[in-house]
């Protein structure tokens, strides 16, 4: 679509419907960071690590820095403060020793379950009623609407 352009009327409401999902789950997320004393990155960061583990990557803070578009020294003190809360942990990586990796605790993993579990069950048991079909598509839109908003991104990203 055409940047300067004014989309039509249904891609329009689905856009603000998008919209609203995004502000529900950041309102959310904001919950959770005051209700445990995290900040926001806090937050993303841990969400950044759980999604890392799940897809099997590897994450290490200069991974972790590209991934919240922060610099080098934002991110150690964002990891010193979480492995202080005992959130996070380091470890040097077994096949290579200059290598540190970076992982959720057992406890922060628990803390995110207990909070977002709900929301979680929920959105499940909502997705088990669409057909196959509809969740493929359901998929390729949210992937869809990523790379639009990568690409909307500024040159350089933003430090956050």
């Amino acid at each position: 679509m055409d940047a300067g352009r004014e989309p039509d009327g249904d891609s329009l409401a689905t856009v603000h419907r998008l919209r609203e999902l995004t502000v529900e789950l950041h309102l959310l997320g904001a919950e959770f960071a005051r209700v445990h004393g995290l900040h926001p990155t806090d937050v993303r960061a841990l969400i950044c690590l759980l999604d890392a583990d799940r897809g099997g990557r590897p994450a290490t803070p200069g991974w972790l820095a590209r991934e919240l578009h922060l610099n080098s020294a934002s991110v150690t003190a964002l990891v010193d403060r979480m492995e202080k809360a005992g959130h996070v942990r380091r470890a040097r990586d077994p096949r290579d020793r200059r290598r540190v990796l970076l992982a959720v605790t057992p406890a922060a993993m628990e803390l995110g379950w207990s909070f977002f579990g709900p929301v979680i069950a929920n959105a499940s048991a909502a997705l088990d009623g669409y057909t196959e079909a509809e969740r493929a598509t359901v998929v390729k839109f949210l992937g869809d609407m990523r790379s639009a908003v990568e690409a909307a991104r500024p040159v350089g990203g933003v430090d956050r």
